[in-house]
């Protein structure tokens, strides 16, 4: 394939003629984390050790929770600085192994024995940049490939050292960073927003679905009343898996969560014994820990055993189930796994308006919040594909921004 003019071929793919290409051991200063005495930790200084923080591209100080007290001649030796940047040496899983996060905070920090500390060795990498750089395709796949162990898989600094990197020039690196922070703002306030959203419709739900707080104009008694004097129970039955099939042959089979997303059902697993029939539009509950976890059928189904299906008039029993999830726990019961039976099912006190116009009015309400929040997820999801998107180009140089 002709190269396009200003661009030429190198071991990690077709990049900008005015781009280098060096390795982690050019650029970088490895070293192994402390191994604190288990009586050390819970306070002190903040400590990097675990994955948590190192799950973001950048670490800024306060989000760190780990705490360990070190000698001051320890500290020196380990402390991490503005501009290192720390990997995870260890996981169980190939998109954990070798995760880099850069450090931009200003207070003082330690690494531990479960990180690799890259000090840059030069000026000519932007910290901010590298927060990105390091966890494009291109490095990813290089340290995944390095990976050792059968049950945890291990990276270490000799591993590090051969990683191939694009190097842009040092203004590209702070306008790329740029652009990409300008995205994360964008989506963390879109988290922000998502998250107050959340709070002020489960404070609705506390308010509305127990009568604390009545809609203008409703007036009208509430009764105790059991689930099943509101609602059709079906109670799942498995089919034999020797009927399961990935075709598309007979109906989609719902066990439980592996099966829900987004309190909606999703086609993973296909059975033609149809045992227990759900129907779409369905309310579908879990009797299998976690027990009570509410769902909506988007289509018909067949009812495995970790579920139920109710199907009442109108959606004020989906919305109060939501709001009943935590009150499940005095219902369930095993050994192994927490469940619930028909007969607990069907017992189930709730309460509810006699008049069903303000049935229908709180749920006008609830959905409108239920509306409101899907748009402000999709705008999310959106934005972070952007972003993503943003970042193939970027760092590789298929977009400049000059």
């Amino acid at each position: 394939m002709e190269l396009k003019p200003g661009y030429k071929q190198t071991e990690v793919g077709v990049i900008p003629e005015d781009w280098d290409v060096r390795t982690f051991g050019e650029l970088f200063k490895f070293s192994n984390g402390v191994n604190a005495d288990k009586r050390a930790y819970g306070q002190g200084i903040r400590f990097i050790n675990v994955l948590e923080p190192i799950s973001y591209s950048h670490i800024y100080g306060p989000e760190i929770p780990g705490r360990v007290t070190l000698p001051a001649s320890v500290v020196s030796s380990y402390t991490v600085k503005r501009g290192d940047i720390v990997f995870n040496r260890t996981s169980e899983t190939d998109s954990e192994l070798g995760l880099a996060a850069a450090y931009l905070g200003s207070k003082k920090v330690v690494f531990g024995g479960f990180v690799i500390r890259g000090r840059p060795t030069d000026e000519s990498l932007d910290p901010a940049y590298c927060g990105y750089a390091l966890r494009a395709p291109v490095i990813r796949t290089q340290i995944i490939s390095m990976g050792q162990g059968a049950v945890r898989a291990n990276i270490g600094q000799e591993n590090l050292i051969r990683v191939v990197t694009p190097i842009p020039p040092l203004f590209e690196q702070k306008a790329i960073a740029e652009a990409l922070n300008d995205a994360d703002a964008l989506i963390e306030s879109l988290e922000q927003l998502i998250a107050k959203k959340r709070q002020i419709k489960q404070g609705a739900m506390q308010e509305l679905l127990t009568g604390k707080k009545r809609l203008l104009s409703f007036s009208g008694e509430w009764k105790v009343t059991r689930l099943e004097d509101v609602a059709e129970i079906v109670m799942g039955q498995s089919p034999n898996s020797y009927n399961y099939n990935a075709k598309g042959d007979g109906l989609p089979l719902i066990q439980g969560n592996a099966d829900i997303v987004n309190r909606q059902t999703v086609r993973r697993i296909y059975t033609t014994q149809i045992t227990k029939r759900g129907e779409a539009g369905d309310i579908l509950m879990s009797v299998r820990a976690p027990v009570g976890e509410i769902s909506r059928a988007t289509f018909d189904v067949c009812l495995g055993r970790g579920v139920c299906a109710l199907r009442s008039t109108n959606d004020f029993l989906y919305h109060y189930l939501i709001y009943f999830e935590p009150s499940w726990a005095r219902y369930s019961k095993g050994s192994t796994f927490d469940s619930v039976n028909s007969g607990d099912v069907k017992a189930v006190e709730i309460c509810l308006p006699i008049d069903t116009k303000e049935q229908t009015a709180i749920v006008e309400v609830l959905s409108d919040m239920d509306a409101e929040l899907i748009a402000l997820e999709q705008r999310w999801e959106k934005t972070r594909d952007l972003k993503q998107g943003m970042m193939q180009e970027l760092l590789t140089g298929k977009k400049r921004l000059l």
